[in-house]
């Protein structure tokens, strides 16, 4: 999991990855940009997000029990998993209290956090994931990428040459075939399957209202075809009213894939009542803590106001540039370098804090403007605190603070840098290797050699030769 200067250095010499990603996060940002332009005031609706999620958290308690009371008044089932071990032990408790063998599951990051698949197949059981994109890394072995777009990492070549080595299909360049054939794979999964599991986008406590959105109707398949479904959220997803929901849904479409509205919006309130034709006969609701009450309350609150658009991510020059395996988690990009120290614990993935230049790029596409850049400051102030740095860094930092702190000894370091740099660079002007722990540097860039004369050295000379107006020379 801590690998993650490793893994950005295969991720940057992986021209594959390189062209997906550029394709993908540019579609992303100039689709969202153009979503979020249709809007009367794009400002005003985000401000007005935020708040809804804001009235969320700050009664997050009994806005919990609420939905529960609303969810059982409806005829569903509420479990509560304090752990992911606890969640994976939920759900295969109810797979042996419904003699299931086979799942068909929508998208979930909840359940990637709980590595649910691993657990239940390790007992027999057979999981489908049925989005497109998460049915070819499920193909390929692989983890999600991206938040909303899982198979980010794939270009369409390795997406088709994959498709036609596990399934067959004949080779085609073209999306659109691509999904045809797959659809026709994964309708006999939805006939077959005993449970179907999905994730939560949005949990309305005022009715117990189960909300998930999607474009393929996989969703809508997997939750209602099988007399089994089970919803399972973080506690984080709960919202108060309906006028919250209609606000976040078309701020979650138009940021997430610059969609006025997602094609399918399916809205489940329990099982199926006896006078309609089809839908589950059981109805379970999860909800997962794991690690979000340590959150909930402290600084890093607003954390869980993120709504998983993905918007983050798609602006992120760095997560453009290494993708999401870099991360070493579920949760990529900008938001994942804050909630996945959160969740693991700051020393389980100590670089992710430091895996951002603070441009604010991704505050500034949040659709609920959560301050992330703030929060990965602060993160990295914990590290400090709890000594995480090793001891070049913290012997490093000392020194750099006892020569700030003089004006002599800025005075000579800079000097004898100057005077180092020039003789190492010679006639070039630049050096094309530095010793380390400074050779990071060079080995992606030149340095060039520190100026003579210096800037300090030039802005007193200026200083001194400008006359005065009093007619005497500036000291």
């Amino acid at each position: 999991m801590n690998r993650f200067q490793q893994s950005v250095t295969i991720a940057l010499s992986d021209i594959q990855l390189q062209t997906a990603l550029d394709r993908g996060t540019t579609r992303g940002v100039n689709a969202r940009l153009a979503g979020m332009a249709e809007t009367t005031d794009a400002s005003l609706l985000r401000h007005q997000a935020r708040l809804a999620k804001e009235r969320a958290l700050n009664s997050l308690p009994e806005l919990l029990e609420e939905l529960e009371r609303n969810v059982v008044a409806n005829g569903g089932h509420v479990l509560w998993a304090r752990t992911a071990a606890e969640l994976n032990q939920i759900i295969l408790d109810l797979c042996r209290q419904h003699n299931v063998r086979r799942v068909i599951k929508a998208k979930s990051m909840v359940t990637e956090e709980a590595e649910l698949n691993h657990a239940l197949e390790a007992h027999g059981i057979e999981v489908t994931e049925s989005d497109l994109g998460e049915y070819v890394i499920q193909l390929a072995g692989e983890t999600p990428s991206h938040i909303v777009a899982p198979m980010m990492h794939k270009t369409k070549e390795s997406t088709a040459q994959l498709l036609h080595d596990k399934l067959g299909m004949p080779m085609t360049d073209k999306p659109e075939e691509m999904t045809r054939f797959v659809r026709g794979v994964m309708r006999q999964k939805y006939l077959e399957a005993d449970m179907g599991i999905s994730g939560v986008n949005f949990a309305i406590a005022e009715t117990g209202t189960i909300a998930t959105v999607e474009n393929e109707g996989n969703n809508r398949l997997s939750t209602s075809a099988p007399r089994v479904y089970v919803a399972v959220m973080g506690i984080e997803k709960v919202i108060a009213t309906w006028e919250d929901y209609a606000l976040l849904v078309q701020l979650l479409a138009r940021s997430a894939t610059g969609q006025r509205l997602s094609v399918y919006n399916n809205l489940m309130s329990g099982p199926r009542r006896p006078s309609e034709p089809d839908g589950p006969e059981h109805f379970y609701l999860v909800m997962l803590d794991n690690g979000r009450s340590r959150i909930y309350g402290t600084e890093y609150t607003e954390s869980l106001a993120c709504i998983r658009c993905g918007a983050c991510l798609n602006a992120c020059p760095v997560y453009q540039n290494i993708g999401g395996h870099a991360y070493g988690w579920v949760y990529p990009g900008p938001i994942g370098s804050v909630v996945s120290p959160l969740l693991l614990g700051p020393k389980q993935l100590p670089a992710l804090p430091y895996a951002s230049s603070l441009c604010g790029a991704c505050q500034a596409a949040c659709p609920v403007e959560i301050a992330i850049p703030d929060m990965l400051l602060k993160l990295r102030r914990d590290l400090v605190q709890q000594g995480d740095p090793t001891l070049g860094w913290r012997v490093g930092m000392r020194l750099w603070a006892l020569v700030f702190r003089s004006p002599l000894l800025y005075r000579l370091s800079g000097k004898v840098a100057g005077a180092l740099t020039r003789l190492l660079a010679g006639r070039k002007g630049v050096l094309r290797q530095l010793p380390p722990p400074l050779n990071g540097w060079t080995a992606n860039r030149d340095f060039p050699a520190f100026g003579a004369p210096s800037f300090r050295e030039r802005y007193r000379a200026r200083r001194s030769a400008r006359p005065s107006t009093n007619g005497s020379k500036e000291m």
